[in-house]
């Protein structure tokens, strides 16, 4: 026997559960993909960026050639701290003041942050439900395929291999469908999700960064 007699000559029931899990794998391994290129395409952005930046340019001038709605993650950082800056460029400011551009700034960062994060975590939980619930649909199979080989023994009075072995066999595919299904998916969601978690930090640690310079400009100002 191989799998596509196995599909062909199975229940219906069954036949729908294979269906069910093909594409969850696929669904799954369209997502590994897309993420894959995207964490990769995000972490490249970044060291380009902080390339630019180690290269002695001031921040505003590279922030003006960003424009006002960059793309990339770090760009967005950059933007944000540069364009809270600008409104007090130039201008006497009081401590006070001083205050709420820093919480200001800081919620924008965060904001950015978070928007960021929640966009390359999108698709994360579909890897989670597949890799979660593929086993169970798979066992779900499993099971009707053996009560259809009690159901062959009952209705042939045969418990010979040859009665049996047909629903058994269909029976295992499922299984074995369901963990070709939920594998994949459970390792890329945990591997991804580290990786979020580490751009995620890398961003935290920028948006730190911009924070001193923007805290520096400050006290130079009001020391001033």
């Amino acid at each position: 026997m191989n799998f596509v007699n196995l599909f062909l000559h199975a229940d219906l029931v069954v036949q729908a559960i294979m269906v069910g899990l093909a594409l969850a794998s696929l669904w799954s391994w369209a997502i590994i993909i897309q993420k894959t290129m995207a964490l990769g395409r995000v972490n490249k952005e970044a060291d380009g960026f902080e390339g630019a930046l180690n290269a002695g340019r001031a921040l505003d001038d590279i922030a003006a050639t960003l424009g006002t709605q960059p793309k990339e993650a770090f760009q967005k950082l950059l933007v944000t701290v540069t364009a809270g800056w600008k409104d007090y460029k130039g201008k006497s400011i009081s401590p006070a003041q001083g205050e709420l551009l820093v919480g200001q700034v800081d919620r924008e960062l965060n904001h950015v942050i978070a928007t960021e994060a929640d966009t390359l975590e999108d698709g994360l939980s579909i890897l989670a439900v597949i890799a979660t619930a593929s086993p169970f649909v798979g066992l779900f199979g499993t099971v009707w395929g053996i009560m259809n080989a009690f159901s062959a023994i009952a209705s042939q009075g045969d418990t010979n291999l040859t009665t049996v072995a047909p629903a058994i066999s269909e029976a295992l595919f499922a299984t074995a469908m369901g963990l070709f299904a939920a594998i994949p998916a459970y390792i890329a969601f945990n591997l991804f999700n580290a990786k979020v978690a580490r751009f995620s930090s890398r961003m935290e640690g920028f948006a730190d960064e911009l924070m001193v310079s923007l805290t520096r400009r400050l006290g130079d100002k009001l020391g001033g």
